[in-house]
């Protein structure tokens, strides 16, 4: 009995509707679909309906889960509704394309990928310019298409086109499967791609097709379910046809009737939500264009492309960034599919599903921000739990960076999940079956494999963030190692934050940090030793680096509050300070720092900012200096007059010659000042240059140049001021 060939568009609705009206026609007793036909086991849990698209199926090599790729499904895709149709009769199914074995095994490949686009070339022949709109035109509005007329086509296009090596392997392998249906005597219905209905209607002999295949090596291989989102369907990924518009696409199959309507009605609330006003009007007038402009186009029905610009010209004034919201909340979409709790999974994966039910934090596919109150337990665990995820190589939080700073008990995160991270938990498998183990896993083998002492400092605040308690013994193992090897001052000083942050909030996360107070002191020591003679005659980029890394310890050392510390790191400071060598950025740095703690009076730091601002001094030295020494703040200049005097006549007594070469400096200085300390130093220095002082007496009045304005207040205000002042 000979088989049916349902060509179809991958991730089609329209084609997705009409092969079910065939297969219900038709009633199949076996279903061929192409797909790596070691997921036929998994073609089972499509019954279940906590299985929800979008889902992938995901396959990898046992050996090497680097080796992985993805198979998605939408509810809009015809292998998924021909899968749901299959489980629901009760009619066996099963997968019918090349074995991911044989892909995975290293078989070499000849040629390239296919060298043709047929949708684009059946597009290009019917006038069109985008293969989405024939698509749409053609099959997606159209009830029944024609599977006759696409297989002709391909046929048609096929003759003309080069074939592509891998497509000859692949289809060879799905006409030994149909071979062997057919045996069985069992009516056939085979739903694959348009392109290969030509390739599997053509009588090919059996020994050509065991050619095509011999050599071929088999790996071993495990396949899974896992969630997919509508935001990577937009890529071209698993059948190689991706949908720009997936969330169009699933409105075109699940709505009935009036799509158009309810596509705008759904874009008004989009827009609402953010705050945009949009009444029925706006949705009424958007329909009545949408359908205007598709008859002007002499297309069937509204399309996407007349439905956004309708869209666009009536709901959101012709505003291109609302046009962008509806088209990603929308046209793409954020839908996250799920799977079953007890799908089959690597223990790894499993664990972190429990986690995630333990926390209540589930996986989202948008953007959504976590603030953390870390003197809660469930936000606790759910810090560490992020903390972990990062430390395997998935991300799914990242750290917000715009809400920073929001105190030692909080932290905020911004969370997505990606499909790609189903992966990721399986190649961090080999580390241990739960998120702690792996992580403590990974995180003790960066540890041997430190070249650097930048890079364990890092792991030490990572075991204190994640709670990795049994990856602490090596890491302060390797942590005292790489220190005691460690004899640049740079590199000591730049550790230190890391430990001190450790040491201060390991309380705050009930993290036991025993042992590491002996390894900063140690480190600290050291910084003190060297780093007079290793601040003397530096270069300007390496003068940048050593005065972050000097403001570093600074905070570190008033972040551990220890009284001792402090007067020695103020020590070392003033010693620096002591040195004649000394870079301007960074006699300005520390002469800042040195006043702030108290050690040097408003008569002294004055005395040290003449010295760089002295007539014969280079103008680059003097704002250097006036650089470092501002780069806290604003605020000492608008308190003290004397210093902003100082410092303003200094500009004034700057060389026109040489003002272009500092004014970068001075520029990036006064940048990084707040905007009400900039103000308030600009009305101070306003002031000073118009003689008078806020808070004090008035400046002497000016006869003379306020008389020379009177005429023209006369003529605006059409009245003789000198008559006026004569008559008082």
């Amino acid at each position: 009995m000979p088989e049916q060939l349902y060509g179809i568009r991958h991730h089609g609705p329209g084609s997705a509707r009409a092969l079910l009206q065939e297969l219900d026609r038709q009633r199949p007793e076996i279903l061929l679909i192409e797909g790596p036909p070691e997921a036929d086991e998994l073609v089972q849990w499509a019954a279940d309906e906590q299985l929800t698209p979008p889902v992938a199926l995901l396959g990898y090599a046992v050996d090497d889960p680097r080796h992985a790729a993805f198979w998605p499904f939408a509810v809009f895709s015809p292998e998924w509704q021909a899968l749901r149709w299959a489980v629901t009769h009760g009619v066996p199914v099963r997968f019918f394309d090349l074995p991911y074995a044989y892909r995975t095994a290293g078989t070499p490949r000849a040629g390239t990928a296919r060298p043709a686009d047929p949708i684009g070339a059946l597009a290009a022949a019917a006038g069109y310019d985008d293969p989405e709109r024939w698509w749409e035109d053609v099959v997606e509005h159209r009830g029944m298409p024609a599977f006759a007329a696409i297989a002709e086509a391909m046929t048609a296009l096929r003759e003309s086109t080069p074939d592509d090596p891998e497509d000859l392997v692949r289809e060879a392998y799905m006409r030994t499967v149909l071979r062997e249906v057919r045996r069985t005597g069992q009516e056939v219905a085979v739903v694959c791609g348009a392109w290969h209905v030509p390739a599997l209607a053509r009588a090919v002999p059996v020994k050509d097709d065991a050619a095509l295949l011999k050599g071929h090596r088999r790996a071993k291989v495990a396949f899974t379910w896992v969630p997919w989102t509508y935001g990577r369907l937009a890529t071209a990924s698993g059948y190689g046809a991706g949908v720009r518009s997936p969330g169009w696409y699933h409105h075109l199959f699940s709505t009935v009737d009036e799509v158009v309507p309810r596509w705008l009605v759904d874009a008004a609330g989009v827009l609402r939500a953010e705050g945009v006003p949009t009444s029925s009007a706006h949705v009424i007038e958007a329909a009545r264009l949408a359908e205007a402009l598709a008859t002007l186009r002499g297309r069937p029905l509204a399309g996407l492309a007349e439905v956004t610009e309708a869209a666009e010209a009536v709901m959101c004034d012709g505003e291109p960034l609302r046009t962008e919201l509806i088209g990603r909340r929308l046209i793409v979409g954020e839908r996250l599919g799920g799977v079953p709790e007890a799908m089959p999974a690597v223990p790894l994966a499993r664990d972190l599903a429990a986690q995630q039910r333990s926390v209540r934090l589930k996986p989202e596919a948008l953007d959504r921000v976590l603030e953390l109150d870390l003197r809660r337990d469930i936000d606790l665990r759910r810090s560490r739990l992020l903390h972990r995820l990062r430390r395997i190589g998935v991300p799914w939080g990242e750290p917000d960076a715009a809400r920073r700073g929001m105190g030692t008990f909080r932290e905020a995160w911004r969370l997505r999940w990606q499909p790609e991270f189903a992966v990721q938990l399986v190649e961090q498998s080999m580390y241990g079956t739960t998120v702690s183990a792996a992580a403590t896993a990974r995180v003790t083998e960066a540890a041997g494999a430190a070249t650097s002492l930048a890079e364990v400092t890092a792991l030490v605040e990572a075991c204190l963030l994640a709670d990795l308690t049994d990856a602490y013994p090596p890491v302060l193992v390797a942590l005292d190692a790489r220190a005691a090897a460690d004899a640049d001052v740079g590199h000591l000083m730049a550790a230190i934050p890391a430990l001190a942050r450790t040491l201060r909030y390991g309380d705050v996360r009930r993290t036991d940090v025993a042992g590491l107070a002996a390894v900063t002191t140690s480190l600290f020591d050291r910084v003190c030793a060297g780093l007079p003679a290793a601040a003397g005659a530096v270069a300007d980029s390496a003068a940048k680096e050593l005065r972050k890394q000097v403001d570093g310890v600074h905070s570190a050392v008033a972040l551990l509050d220890d009284a001792a510390l402090r007067d020695r790191w103020l020590a070392t400071l003033s010693a620096v300070a002591a040195r004649a060598d000394l870079h301007g950025l960074l006699a300005g740095r520390v002469t800042r720092l040195l006043h702030d703690a108290g050690r040097l009076d408003d008569t002294e730091v004055r005395r040290r900012l003449r010295l760089p601002l002295t007539v014969g001094t280079p103008p680059a030295h003097g704002a250097a200096w006036v650089e470092g020494f501002l780069s806290g703040g604003g605020l000492l200049l608008v308190h003290d007059d004397a210093l902003l005097s100082l410092l303003d006549a200094w500009l004034a007594d700057i060389p026109a010659e040489a003002f272009d070469d500092v004014l970068p400096l001075l520029r990036r200085t006064f940048g990084g000042f707040a905007a009400g300390e900039r103000r308030a130093i600009g009305e101070r220095v306003a002031d000073a240059s118009s003689g008078r002082r806020t808070g004090g007496p008035a400046a002497a009045l000016d006869h003379d140049r306020a008389a020379a304005v009177l005429p023209t207040l006369s003529a605006l205000l059409g009245h003789d001021i000198h008559a006026w002042e004569a008559q008082r």
